[in-house]
C-alpha cells in the first residue's frame, strides 16, 4: 500500500509557485506534439481542474510572418492555468513568439530544450540546445525580457550518457531568468527508451532555488510518489502515461491532496471517454479531427477480449459515425458482462 511520507506531505501542502503564478496542483500535463490540443486538454482538466496544462510546441520562426496564429497555439479563455510551449534556436524569434503567446492568454511561456526528434534538433532546437548552453541562456534572457509572465524550460539530463551536463545547464537557465525547469530524466540519445534517471533530477533540485519538476516514467500514482520521494522535486509532469488515459493527472493530483487513491474509471467509462474524444475532435477540426482521433482511440482500447480487433478497425475509421458505432458496440458488449 502506497502512502505519503510526512516530509513529502508537508512539502506538497502549499501551492506551486512559478514566478508570480500560483498553481494549486503539483501535477502537470506535459506538452505532447500531435496530442495536447484544446480537446485533449479539456479532457485532462475535467479530472484535474487546477493542474497546469501545455499546448503542443510551436516553432517560433513559423510565427514571424503569419497573419493568423496556428490552431495548436489556440487556448480557451477559461482554461487556466495554461502554458504555451515554443521552440527555436533564435532568441529574437522566440522573444517575438513569446509576446504572441502572452497575448493569446498564456500564464507561462515554456521553452522546449528537450525534444530529441531529428527534425527539431537539426534546426538547432529541442535538446540540441543542451550542446549550445550560451544560446540557450540567450534565449531565456530574451524571452524573459519580452514578456511579463514567467518563462520556464523543459529539457533533458544531457545529450548522451557521456555528455550529461544538466547541473551546469540548469544553473545557467536559472541565472538567465527561468522561473521553473522541468527535467525529463533521459538523455537525447535515449529518446523514449530505457528507464528515466531520476537521480539527476534530485541533484538539480539540490542545486537550484526555482521549482524543479520531474518528468519521465510518471505513469501511475505509485511512480509519481516514488519519484517525488526520491528526487525531492516540486512536482511531476505526466507525458506518455496519459495517452488514451486523460484521467492520470487527476488521479495523481487527488492522491497527493487526499492521501488516498481515487477510484479508477471502469472499462465502459474509458470507452465512453474514447467516444467523446472522437466527437469533440470532429466538432473542433472536422474531417482532420477524425483522422487525428484514430490514434487516440487505439490508445484507449486495451485490456479486454477483442481489443486488438477493435483497435484495427478504429485505426481506419472514415467518419465520426463509424467510430461511434464501433465503440457503442463494444460498450454494449462489455455492459452485458
Amino acid at each position: 500500500m502506497i502512502s505519503l511520507s510526512p516530509t513529502l506531505k508537508a512539502r506538497l501542502a502549499t501551492p506551486l509557485e512559478i514566478g508570480g503564478v500560483r498553481v494549486n496542483s503539483r501535477v502537470l500535463q506535459s506538452p505532447l506534439s500531435g496530442v495536447t490540443d484544446l480537446v485533449f486538454r479539456r479532457l485532462v482538466r475535467r479530472y484535474a481542474p487546477t493542474s497546469m496544462t501545455y499546448t503542443e510546441m510551436v516553432q517560433a520562426s513559423r510565427l514571424r510572418y503569419v497573419r493568423e496564429l496556428p490552431k495548436i497555439m489556440e487556448v480557451s479563455p477559461d482554461e487556466k492555468p495554461i502554458s504555451i510551449q515554443l521552440f527555436d534556436c533564435r532568441p529574437d524569434f522566440l522573444a517575438e513568439a513569446a509576446r504572441m503567446a502572452e497575448e493569446e492568454g498564456a500564464d507561462t511561456v515554456d521553452i522546449n530544450m528537450g525534444c530529441p526528434v531529428n527534425k527539431i534538433t537539426k534546426k538547432g532546437g529541442g535538446s540540441k540546445l543542451l550542446r549550445e548552453p550560451e544560446t540557450a541562456e540567450a534565449i531565456v534572457r530574451a524571452v524573459a525580457n519580452a514578456v511579463s509572465v514567467p518563462v520556464t524550460v523543459k529539457t533533458r539530463i544531457g545529450w548522451d550518457e557521456n555528455e550529461i551536463n544538466i547541473l551546469e545547464f540548469a544553473r545557467r537557465m536559472e541565472d538567465a531568468g527561468a522561473q521553473m525547469i522541468t527535467i525529463h530524466g533521459r538523455t537525447r540519445k535515449q529518446g523514449y527508451t530505457g528507464q528515466a534517471n531520476w537521480q539527476w533530477i534530485g541533484e538539480v533540485k539540490k542545486a537550484l532555488t526555482i521549482p524543479v519538476i520531474a518528468n519521465g516514467d510518471i505513469v501511475s500514482v505509485e511512480s509519481a510518489v516514488l519519484c517525488l520521494e526520491q528526487t525531492g522535486a516540486d512536482g511531476v509532469m505526466c507525458s506518455r502515461g496519459t495517452l488514451g488515459y486523460p484521467f492520470l493527472v487527476g488521479e495523481i493530483d487527488y492522491f497527493l491532496k487526499n492521501g488516498e487513491k481515487k477510484q479508477p474509471p471502469t472499462l465502459v467509462e474509458r470507452l465512453e471517454c474514447a467516444k467523446e474524444h472522437l466527437q469533440m475532435l470532429w466538432e473542433y477540426k472536422g474531417a482532420r479531427g477524425v483522422q487525428q482521433a484514430r490514434k487516440h482511440m487505439t490508445w484507449y482500447i486495451k485490456g479486454f477480449p477483442g481489443a486488438n480487433e477493435l483497435r484495427d478497425k478504429l485505426a481506419r475509421v472514415a467518419s465520426v459515425e463509424e467510430g461511434c458505432e464501433l465503440i457503442d458496440g463494444a460498450i454494449a458488449y462489455r455492459g452485458r458482462l
